[in-house]
């Protein structure tokens, strides 16, 4: 029985051994393929040294990137957001205008071709989707070396509707400046009036920091935005449902006819296509964009049933703009909770609070944080725009009308200012009355000063003519 065991102990061993054996193996192999990786930079081409070289700049700046500051990483009692490889990202929720997660959502970015999503805002508010499109020379001059096109010539004519799928979907650049030409022409204007309209429009919205100069976003260094803006102008395009019929389109075809050949094109936002590894269920829409100036921007629109979010990332490295964007808004829907304005009202200054009207808080934030800004219409109505922040973010917008008491205690300190500046020239015209009398008093005093001068001088006067005479007389005598 001894002996068996024994055996059994020798055999196990044995085993053992081997499998030790052929794991140093594979090591060793491992570590010797690695070095053959690892060439000298003495045995490298020039081509070889310039691939290391810009291997390792990006990597740095995939480090450098990853490590900027998250703003609302900052907030007390705010659950921390992912980093991502961007320059700026931000999750905003499109019903209350919360901004859930900042990084740097005011700093000048490129927007690259996500600049469309404001072009199809604005033919979404004054086009006709059923208006004719006519292909201009202009909209191909934009074309250059590597830009997104679907091969449009001049005089091709299509739909409106056609242009937009071709826009949207397949980023075509001459599509954009077709769709802003055509837009423009319609309300009796040109190109230059659409751009305008653009920059109106992101300001109206509550954008600040852009400035666009063309409808497709070809690169131009004075054509840029800011992660806010791109988020505010996202949030108002969940009011036009063709939005997302067009961005949920797997494929679309302009089909051939007299003004134009076939155009076949597919999705390009991996989010929305189906069954791809990128792939979101709650993705409803959004737009790609990339330059080598810009690197990768994208906007998502994202709607779980509950909440509705947008998301932007900009200047984004490659192979991160999903990934980052899907950890953003996984975080915007699983770590935060929806608290009434109507609850939040305690001093019952508002009569009347639009519906469903709330802020989104971490269930760790505390309420008594919350600032308030709220600002009358100026209609001179008791309507108000009724903002929330916490630590300086906004967490909620809404529209309200104010009580009859907010509202005579608002007008009257308006009318304060007024009043208090009459009140400091007050103390400014007594100061310059009691200089005036001060003065008047000092010219008297003065005056009296100089007549009781005078008046001592005669007298002395008197006195030595007096003294002289008698010395005079008493001479004589002798």
């Amino acid at each position: 029985m001894r002996r068996w065991k024994q055996m059994v102990a020798v055999i196990l061993a044995a085993v053992f051994l081997s499998m030790l054996t052929a794991g140093l193996g594979v090591a060793s192999e491992t570590s010797g393929n690695t070095g053959e990786q690892e060439k000298p930079e003495s045995e490298m081409t020039e081509e070889e040294k310039a691939a290391k070289a810009e291997k390792e700049a990006r990597e740095k700046a995939l480090k450098e990137a990853y490590e900027l500051p998250v703003q609302t990483n900052e907030r007390k009692g705010w659950p921390k957001g992912p980093g991502t490889y961007g320059d700026a990202g931000i999750v905003m929720d499109a019903d209350s205008g919360a901004i859930l997660y900042a990084k740097n959502i005011d700093k000048k970015e490129y927007p690259a071709s996500i600049t469309k999503v404001l072009t199809a805002l604005l033919a979404f508010q004054y086009g006709d989707m059923d208006s004719q499109v006519t292909v201009s020379k202009e909209a191909l001059a934009c074309l250059g070396s590597g830009y997104a096109s679907i091969g449009l010539k001049e005089g091709n004519q299509i739909s409106l509707e056609q242009t937009m799928y071709a826009m949207l979907l397949a980023s075509a650049n001459e599509a954009a400046y077709a769709v802003g030409e055509t837009v423009a022409l319609s309300q009796g204007q040109d190109y230059d009036w659409f751009i305008g309209q653009m920059n109106e429009k992101c300001a109206q919205l509550g954008g600040e920091n852009s400035n666009f100069v063309n409808t497709n976003g070809v690169f131009d260094e004075n054509h840029f935005t800011c992660a806010r803006d791109m988020a505010l102008i996202g949030k108002a395009l969940f009011d036009y449902p063709m939005f997302f019929q067009i961005c949920q389109a797997q494929q679309y075809t302009i089909p051939e006819s007299d003004t134009v050949e076939e155009h076949v094109f597919q999705q390009k936002h991996h989010m929305l296509i189906a069954n791809h590894s990128d792939y979101y269920e709650y993705a409803v829409g959004g737009k790609t964009g990339y330059t080598t100036e810009a690197e990768n921007t994208l906007i998502t629109l994202a709607d779980n049933g509950e909440r509705r979010l947008v998301c932007v990332v900009l200047h984004t490295y490659g192979g991160h703009p999903y990934s980052d964007t899907k950890a953003l808004l996984d975080y915007g829907f699983d770590h935060f909770q929806k608290v009434s304005v109507e609850d939040l009202d305690e001093d019952m200054e508002y009569s009347r609070i639009s519906d469903g009207a709330y802020v989104l808080l971490s269930e760790k934030a505390d309420v008594e944080k919350l600032d308030r800004e709220i600002v009358l219409h100026e209609d001179g109505t008791d309507d108000a725009t009724v903002t929330y922040f916490y630590d300086e973010i906004p967490v909620g917008t809404c529209e309200v009308t104010v009580s009859a008491n907010y509202y005579n205690n608002k007008k009257k300190v308006q009318e304060e200012p007024k009043e208090i500046k009459e009140e400091e020239n007050e103390p400014k015209e007594d100061a310059r009355e009691e200089k005036k009398d001060d003065k008047e008093r000092y010219k008297a005093a003065a005056a009296i000063g100089a007549a009781a001068i005078l008046a001592v001088c005669a007298g002395i006067a008197v006195i030595t003519t007096r003294i002289n005479r008698k010395r005079e007389e008493k001479r004589r005598r002798h």
